[in-house]
């Protein structure tokens, strides 16, 4: 009986160190075949920010989602790879659309916007511009607004013309960007 004793405690024995074996190989094998796996080289690709200026100066903190992602669009246009683009021109001009606004965006024959029109209506106010007008207008309620961007040259101007509703009064008011008031009217 002892003889099956001893007998079944080295048969365990055995197979644990079998066990431990083919675990700490299997893990070896595992680590050492991510020793060889693929290096691809890819090719070479050249980033080049055309239109950085343009988005530097229509840049707003604050500003609508969806003016920002038109503008970036605007400033990532590849004018060289569009159907449209022949050398011969100097200027293109192509319009953005988005169910609330409008981009017409003028590019040189390099691909630089040279100068936009954009215009946008019921847009998000930023913070800036709804603190200051409803600090000065307490009471009156936004009916609502147009945001226009002009761009020429890394130089932009951008200003809202707000409606505002109290009872049956009527106010339009001009405010630039920064909350700073542009134009008031009383109608």
């Amino acid at each position: 009986m002892s003889n099956l004793i001893n007998i079944t405690f080295y048969n365990n024995l055995l197979n644990s160190y079998i066990m431990k074996k083919l675990i700490l190989g299997l893990l070896v094998i595992g680590l050492t075949s991510q020793v060889f796996s693929q290096v691809i080289n890819l090719p070479e690709i050249e980033i080049a920010a055309v239109n950085y200026k343009y988005l530097n100066a229509v840049a707003s903190e604050g500003v609508d989602i969806d003016v920002k992602l038109l503008e970036e669009k605007v400033a990532l246009f590849d004018i060289k790879s569009s159907d449209f683009y022949v050398d011969d021109y100097t200027t293109y001009q192509v319009r953005f659309y988005i169910p609330n606004g409008t981009i017409l965006a003028a590019y040189d024959k390099n691909g630089k916007i040279t100068r936009t029109i954009e215009k946008f209506t019921d847009v998000k106010l930023p913070m800036d511009v709804r603190d200051a007008v409803f600090a000065r207008f307490p009471g009156w309620t936004l009916k609502r607004d147009v945001y226009r961007v002009t761009y020429n040259q890394e130089k932009s101007r951008k200003i809202y013309k707000i409606v505002l509703l109290k009872e049956k009064k009527i106010l339009r008011v001009k405010v630039d960007d920064k909350g700073y008031f542009l134009k008031e009217v009383f109608l």
